[in-house]
């Protein structure tokens, strides 16, 4: 059985991916700072359906706490195959209502998270020539007004994917990236109806995406079907690029 970590796993795209992954045999560790509940109802999810998962508490934002997540999926699981970094928060308001504290706090946990844990999980995933998943956003391919720290930080992980790729391709450990455009989560529930609508008029499907969308895209890129992406980004838009 293999093994996935997926980061922000609680709810919306990263508790779609632990369902989807679970489903398909993974052995599946749902990560949560707070979510705690939320986390074990996907756990309970995933039993229910005959498969195993751990909910694994962890700040990406922390590099010890996260250490300390790997070694529990190494614990109970033996390695880890798929390392799924999908932990992130927003913040929509203009340039100048993003104060250096809400600018640190977007990057810390979308940027520099997946940096953690990546650091964290690599010397497991190069023994299994495993995979890693990374989630950014149609913003970070072209950026979104007021919502430049989200932007920029969800650009720097498209960077870091291109250049983990490179480096990490002679270790056979294959580094990819998901970008999806609007998706029906609770981050995008501030939206009024008039902005979704107009959002859904500029997508040629004319719907917004799901997160089971996103997660089949990036079970897809884990699996054995895909041996040769990497430094690859996935548009999950309905075709909104």
């Amino acid at each position: 059985m293999k093994n996935v970590l997926i980061t922000g796993a609680s709810r919306g795209i990263g508790a779609a991916c632990a369902l989807l992954f679970g489903k398909a045999g993974y052995r599946v560790f749902v990560n949560y700072n707070k979510s705690e509940k939320q986390a074990y109802e996907v756990c309970e999810k995933i039993k229910s359906a005959g498969g195993e998962a751990y909910a694994v508490q962890a700040d990406v934002t922390d590099l010890t706490a996260v250490r300390r997540a790997v070694s529990l999926c190494k614990y109970h699981g033996g390695g880890l195959d798929v390392l799924v970094n999908n932990a992130g928060i927003d913040f929509y308001g203009t340039f100048e209502e993003t104060t250096p504290e809400i600018w640190d706090s977007v990057i810390k946990t979308n940027l520099t998270g997946v940096y953690n844990a990546v650091y964290a999980a690599l010397p497991e995933l190069k023994e299994t020539r495993g995979k890693i998943i990374n989630v950014s956003s149609v913003w970070g391919v072209f950026g979104g007004s007021c919502e430049a720290a989200y932007s920029a930080s969800k650009a720097g992980v498209i960077g870091l994917t291109k250049a983990l790729s490179k480096e990490l391709g002679l270790s056979g450990v294959t580094v990819n990236c998901v970008a999806p455009g609007y998706i029906d989560t609770e981050m995008n529930a501030r939206f009024d109806e008039k902005t979704v609508a107009d959002i859904i008029d500029r997508t040629p499907l004319s719907r917004t995406g799901t997160p089971e969308d996103v997660a089949e895209a990036v079970l897809w890129l884990a699996s054995d079907k895909a041996p040769f992406f990497t430094g690859t980004v996935l548009n999950v838009d309905g075709g909104f690029m």
